[in-house]
């Protein structure tokens, strides 16, 4: 998929330095941030980030041979003086509306989502799901910013089917940013949760920031959220006028119930056989917990909207991304991974899926950021449930200076305080047996998949 002059222009304003005979002929294969993995027929964008700044490397974008570049004004005395390329306000924004250029020339549905938890694994059964079209274009790992949505739209190419992008983030107008340059057609957000309370204050306004999903989706489209949140569904009608599905899971024995006529989109889930009933259909999946049969309800709703058709009996096998649904076996224990973050919401789902594990349950529990204000609070509803439940032993990990929580820890004899994850798998190793199960999770700080081939 090429870029024309005048496609480029129209978005860039004017090149400088191209002669009249040159315009014709001047198009671009793709656009690129990278000049490692830039080809001679690329434009180049100068993007200045955290920890680079691209105009740092036009020397070696210029010795690659490409025939033009975007810099940011002031750096034109980078370039040679009659080397063509576009002069901008802000690279970074020029990237965004390049994306969305892009976007536009993709004939294919875009999938946007975002929530508290459960973005990234939803995002991959939707790829999963979806396979039945063909090729289905994914958000690289956590490519869920303003540079990486961005990047996945540039990967996407006329053999993909439709593309999935997880929109995250660190504050208000970030996703609506997202949005504004990818121009989503159907829009999850998966659930309102406790994840960076302490940047934004509060759950309503991380409500708010989720809901900004909506504000550049195509007007035919649809946003799907979970049933029985109240303030979600007001807050969205602030944004969204046009079709919304609420999709609802429930435990199988409440499937005999009679309900209200309504247009939630109902799933059932039967932990005793790890199934999901949906409408006519029955579904196995090879993520465990009532959590992601939930985020599979997503799934489907997409491939509902998308007119795929399933079978009577279905079975979908995931492929489980680092930290997150990984069952591993050591030598004597099973180990559930989930280390990859956590929040209060993500905490008790695992805690409540390792609940349902035979023998002896340990957990590994890193302490819980970006919680501000709340943390204390947070920490300790996850203790108390610890504490009440037949969990053998959980390894908390803190900080030193975390001393609230060795203080209301000291007298809990299920719990042992330890401030580096080096002394973990010493003291999980002398407590366990053969048969035994371990969770471990905690928050990205705290990179605790290290630990994991030291567990035996």
């Amino acid at each position: 998929m090429e870029f024309s002059l005048s496609e480029l222009n129209n978005v860039l304003g004017d090149i400088k330095n191209l002669s009249e005979e040159e315009r014709d002929s001047l198009n671009f294969k793709n656009i690129g941030i990278d000049s490692r993995t830039l080809l001679k027929n690329d434009l180049f964008i100068a993007i200045k980030g955290k920890n680079f700044d691209g105009h740092s490397f036009l020397p070696d974008v210029l010795n690659k041979g490409v025939k033009s570049v975007v810099i940011k004004k002031g750096m034109q005395r980078l370039v040679p003086s009659n080397f063509p390329h576009w002069v901008v306000n802000d690279t970074l924004e020029a990237f965004q509306k390049l994306a969305l250029l892009k976007r536009k020339k993709l004939n294919i549905p875009i999938i946007a989502i975002t929530g508290s938890v459960g973005k990234t694994t939803t995002k991959e059964m939707i790829g999963g799901v979806l396979n039945k079209l063909g090729r289905i274009r994914l958000s690289h790992a956590n490519f869920n910013n303003e540079i990486g949505v961005g990047l996945t739209i540039f990967a996407t190419d006329i053999e993909d089917k439709a593309l999935v992008l997880e929109m995250g983030m660190r504050g208000l107008g970030q996703i609506e940013n997202l949005s504004k340059y990818s121009e989503p057609d159907i829009a999850l957000i998966t659930n309102i949760g406790t994840a960076h309370i302490g940047l934004l204050g509060s759950k309503k306004n991380i409500t708010y920031a989720k809901c900004e999903i909506s504000k550049f989706l195509n007007p035919e489209g649809v946003v799907i959220i979970p049933a029985n949140d109240p303030f979600l569904e007001k807050t969205l009608k602030e944004f969204w006028k046009g079709r919304v599905i609420k999709v609802n899971l429930l435990n199988v024995e409440n499937q005999k119930e009679s309900f209200k006529r309504d247009d939630d989109l109902r799933g059932f889930y039967n932990p005793s056989n790890k199934t999901i009933l949906i409408e006519e259909n029955i579904f196995k999946i090879s993520f465990e917990g009532f959590h992601n049969a939930s985020n599979f309800l997503f799934a489907y709703a997409v491939a509902k909207e998308l007119g795929i058709d399933f079978a009577s009996f279905n079975k979908f096998d995931f492929a489980s991304l680092g930290g997150r649904n990984k069952i591993l076996n050591s030598v004597k224990t099973t180990i559930y991974d989930e280390s990859y973050n956590a929040s209060p919401e993500s905490v008790k789902a695992c805690i409540k899926n390792l609940l349902e594990k035979p023998r002896n349950k340990f957990f590994i529990f890193g302490s819980m950021q970006e919680l501000g204000e709340e943390s204390e609070k947070y920490h300790k509803e996850i203790f108390n449930l610890i504490n009440n439940s037949d969990i053998e032993k959980c390894l908390f990990i803190c900080d030193k200076n975390e001393k609230i929580y060795t203080n209301y820890l000291k007298d809990k004899k299920k719990f042992l305080v330890l401030n580096n994850i080096k002394d973990v798998p010493k003291e999980i190793n002398k407590s366990t047996k053969k048969g035994d199960s371990i969770l471990i999770k905690g928050s990205r700080c705290w990179q605790l998949e290290k630990i994991i081939e030291l567990i035996n």
